[in-house]
């Protein structure tokens, strides 16, 4: 299949390998994205698998706790101008209220707030202030304890990145240290038993097929192996990532001394997976002009 220059565009952003070496990835596999960054990973050509980050989608997340149910809601609008109008902020604050008794997001759509169902508040939401609001998702977590950490607050409780602790214990000063540390790190899974064994496996595969272009004998590479994935989920899972409030410690040492027994997170990014179309300028003046 012919590979386009955006194809090659998004690889490149996404892996920081060179354009030849993104055009043969897609090459080699059909077009195919994932299979492209694999292909440059077992190759040494990819800086980092990173996602290409071209989220656009604008809004706020809300975190709500209520006794050991904490809750992240994530409402979308078209600007960040919208999700600093203080009418935006209070509906996903009453929102964010509502959630906590709800399941999931289907059920808070349908869910009573003052009267009406919470669908139909947002789209009141939408006349009145004139733009395009979604609810997109919510998480929810329980525990013993719960704790709620916002990143770049927009006000109290909101913000761009929403965390949601739940943990056993007394220490909720170390419980939010932690929070912050997953809003900042980001880590996949709460550890090696909460990742998705298809995505080890994958993981797995892709670091032997790296250690087999070294050409060493297969008992070597099975140690290589064994080592570079210890070292893989000491990256991604949070007990066994250097904790950023003290890096001499792993989160869970930390959590340990502490005294306390972590039972999982939430984390929310607004927009994060959204990818919003954007024409360049010449071919929006082109548009403009009745050209294009």
């Amino acid at each position: 299949m012919a590979i386009t220059a955006a194809q090659v565009k998004e690889l490149r952003e996404s892996t920081g390998a060179g354009m030849m070496d993104a055009k043969k990835a897609l090459t080699e596999t059909d077009g195919d994205m994932q299979a492209a960054v694999d292909w440059l990973r077992t190759k040494g050509l990819a800086k980092a698998a990173k996602k290409s980050g071209r989220t656009a989608a604008e809004g706020l997340v809300a975190v709500k706790v209520d006794g050991n149910v904490g809750v992240a809601v994530e409402l979308n609008s078209e600007t960040d101008f919208v999700a600093k109008n203080a009418e935006f902020q209070s509906l996903i604050r009453d929102v964010a209220d509502v959630a906590v008794h709800q399941p999931d997001v289907a059920a808070l759509a349908e869910a009573d707030m003052g009267g009406k169902k919470v669908k139909d508040v947002i789209t009141d939401a939408i006349a009145k202030i004139g733009e395009n609001m979604t609810l997109r998702r919510m998480e929810r977590l329980e525990g013993d304890n719960v704790t709620a950490y916002v990143h770049n607050a927009a006000a109290d409780g909101m913000g761009k990145i929403g965390v949601l602790v739940a943990f056993k214990g007394d220490d909720a000063a170390t419980a939010r240290q932690i929070a912050m540390h997953i809003a900042a790190i980001a880590p996949a899974a709460l550890d090696e038993n909460s990742l998705d064994p298809a995505v080890m496996e994958k993981e797995k595969a892709v670091q032997m097929d790296i250690a087999r272009e070294s050409g060493k004998p297969e008992q070597v590479i099975e140690k290589m192996i064994d080592g570079r994935m210890n070292k893989w989920l000491s990256e991604v899972t949070l007990v066994n990532q250097a904790f950023v409030v003290n890096p001499d410690l792993t989160v869970g040492q930390a959590a340990k001394e502490a005294g306390i027994e972590l039972q999982g997170f939430v984390r929310v990014v607004v927009g994060e997976g959204i990818e919003v179309e954007k024409e360049d300028f010449a071919a929006e003046v082109a548009k403009a002009a009745g050209k294009g």
